[in-house]
């Protein structure tokens, strides 16, 4: 049902069963897939495309201009939200700063009340950022990654998939996959509960606990010692091969040091 004072543009693409409440405002050029319910006083920006059964909670903002001082107004981009994603109350998502591209949040994702996500960020799958979490441009969040209240990510970071970063944390640094990040740029080692809700097998979470002791245990440079993990041709699981290889790529140079 849309509310007689929504306020819609005649060519935004919206569903027919799709749900807006009051003083919601949908621009042209915006996409809102089946069962998605808009609240009163959300706004979805021209470019923004919403899968199914996306919330949009009050005073969501999703597609706003990116913070930058750069940037061309008129160029062309936009917001993807994928199927069943939850975008709480004054959430803002800005959208990409290149032209056709997107920032994208993957499905069943949960945004909580205040988060923000800047301009060309790429979030997984079920990723959940607490309360007032703040990403940077073009920060890349794996699926399942937990991002606590507070957390501050700089621009150009990522962080891996099944981690968690705790409270306040400030994040300059890639955190690698299925840890536990903390302060600045700390670990305190893995996300083993997770892994364990998860349901990751044990010689899966067996391969990922040796991984990172071969990362960690010794001074040097990550990148190298994941490389000469990686040559050894011990790692058979994929969640092992893949917390060696995140140490291969990324822009911040160095990485997330243990204690």
């Amino acid at each position: 049902m849309i509310h007689p004072q929504a306020i819609l543009a005649p060519d935004a693409d919206i569903a027919a069963d799709v749900a807006v409440g009051p003083f919601a405002v949908i621009e042209a050029g915006a996409t809102i897939g089946p069962g998605c319910r808009i609240a009163a006083h959300a706004i979805i920006k021209r470019g923004a495309k919403l899968g199914a059964g996306v919330i949009v909670d009050h005073f969501a903002v999703v597609g706003g201009d990116p913070q930058d001082l750069g940037f061309d107004c008129n160029l062309a981009s936009g917001v993807l939200i994928r199927d069943r994603t939850i975008i709480r109350e004054h959430v803002t998502i800005h959208r990409a700063t290149k032209a056709g591209g997107d920032t994208v949040i993957g499905s069943r994702c949960l945004l909580m009340a205040g988060a923000h996500v800047a301009h060309d960020c790429i979030l997984g799958d079920d990723v959940i950022m607490a309360n007032g979490c703040m990403l940077g441009g073009h920060v890349h969040v794996g699926d399942k990654a937990f991002i606590s209240g507070g957390v501050a990510v700089h621009q150009f970071c990522r962080i891996g998939g099944g981690s968690l970063t705790s409270g306040n944390a400030v994040i300059t640094e890639d955190v690698p996959p299925n840890a536990l990040a903390h302060g600045r740029n700390l670990l305190a080692g893995l996300n083993l509960i997770g892994l364990r809700r998860r349901a990751v097998p044990a010689t899966a979470v067996a391969e990922i606990k040796r991984a990172y002791h071969a990362v960690y245990a010794t001074h040097g440079a990550c990148a190298t010692l994941a490389q000469v993990a990686l040559a050894t041709n011990e790692y058979t699981t994929l969640e092992g091969k893949e917390f060696l290889n995140f140490f291969l790529g990324g822009k911040r140079g160095r990485f997330a040091s243990p204690e």
